[in-house]
């Protein structure tokens, strides 16, 4: 068994690649990072450290590594005979490797069992994402691929995923520490019974609840405690943890996309509540290196119209229920000034240069008419007089 595994970063490393290696595949990893593919392409292994409770050390070999940018025909040659495509590239990363795809899939036997690809992305329904960006490389009758040879050749599932992945520590080289806790979880039906054989990984009927489920409450989390502890001028994401005034800030945040999820999904409330106990221990995990300054990194991504904080509160506001805690999630956010991350310089920049009101709509594509709107333009305006 083959996959070809588009982004050898950390969580291509650490989380897909061991958990496809577990199963028995040889990977390809495809990337662009020339001095991380060439140092792939000498090495024969690499190791993965679980850390936390239950530590182990993971070794991964039986791979290889290609230079998608350099290499684009060895590439698609490698897809058009691979079992699995599985991508960990960042959701506005899809769209450019969509064209490699769509060439390996016009390349495949049509004899071969249909090639499954999974988008493991931080976002809802990727692989849909990374579908149509297939789909589309020919639809204007570009030498790719028509969509009955897709429909013929591939199956797309949409899968969540979740694992923390902090920055290495320098010169760890290739190896990757993780925590021990991961969650796979993919939407069974588009195999039709002939779903992959990979330990680890739940298949589930109707992904939707799962993936509203971690990013509302593990991205939500993970994020709200980067901001809060920023702001208390704390540095690590555990010690932001230990600090009494951040968790009960964090927690309640939780509360609220704990009532949305148990009413939007039908989630047990005890079922939900042991599912926050838990991602709020594995917040805290002091093994993990993980800084308030790399969770909260992007703030201006994190604070679109559909991600981990103005989602939920907007469907709370939409059943007429005011998100408070969730404001001041966004409220710390808009405080998060890293001058190292582009984002956070735009966003103040955004809070400098526009009202309130054009400042609301630009920076969480909020309409004026949504019930959330002016709850947001007070935190926005608040924001633009410190």
């Amino acid at each position: 068994m083959k996959t070809v595994h588009f982004g050898a970063g950390n969580i291509g490393r650490g989380f897909v690649g061991l958990l496809l290696h577990n199963a028995g595949y040889e990977i390809v990893f495809a990337d662009v990072a020339e001095a991380l593919i060439n140092e792939l392409a000498a090495t024969d292994s690499y190791d993965v450290h679980e850390v936390g409770d239950n530590a182990a050390v993971h070794t991964v070999d039986n791979f290889r590594a290609l230079n998608s940018a350099a290499a684009p025909g060895a590439v698609v040659a490698e897809i058009a005979t691979a079992d699995m495509v599985t991508t960990a590239v960042g959701p506005n990363i899809l769209k450019f490797v969509a064209p490699l795809i769509a060439r390996g899939i016009a390349a495949r036997d049509a004899s071969q069992p249909p090639l499954q690809v999974m988008a493991c992305e931080n976002a809802i329904n990727a692989t849909d994402i990374l579908e149509a960006a297939v789909r589309a490389d020919g639809a204007d009758g570009a030498d790719t691929v028509d969509a009955a040879t897709v429909d013929a050749r591939a199956v797309f599932a949409n899968t969540a995923v979740d694992r923390i992945v902090p920055n290495q520590e320098a010169g760890q080289g290739l190896d990757v520490t993780v925590e021990t806790f991961f969650e796979w979880v993919i939407d069974k039906t588009p195999f039709h019974g002939a779903e992959p054989a990979i330990p680890g990984v739940t298949f589930v009927d109707g992904l939707a609840p799962y993936i509203e489920r971690k990013l509302f409450t593990v991205n939500t989390g993970h994020a709200a405690t980067a901001y809060f502890g920023y702001a208390a001028g704390i540095e690590k994401i555990s010690d932001a943890m230990a600090d009494p005034d951040v968790q009960t800030k964090v927690r309640a945040v939780l509360e609220e996309t704990k009532g949305l999820l148990v009413k939007k999904h039908e989630f047990g409330e005890a079922e939900q509540e042991a599912y926050v106990g838990k991602i709020l221990r594995r917040f805290s995990n002091p093994h993990l290196p993980d800084t308030v300054v790399r969770v909260g990194r992007a703030p201006l991504r994190k604070l679109g119209r559909h991600e981990r904080f103005i989602g939920p509160a907007a469907e709370l506001a939409e059943n007429g229920v005011r998100p408070v805690a969730l404001l001041e999630a966004v409220a710390a956010a808009l405080r998060f000034a890293d001058a190292g991350d582009a984002e956070a310089v735009e966003l103040a920049s955004i809070l400098a240069d526009n009202t309130a009101d054009a400042a609301t709509e630009r920076i969480t594509g909020l309409a004026p008419a949504h019930p959330l709107f002016p709850g947001v333009r007070d935190v926005i305006s608040d924001a633009q007089a410190r």
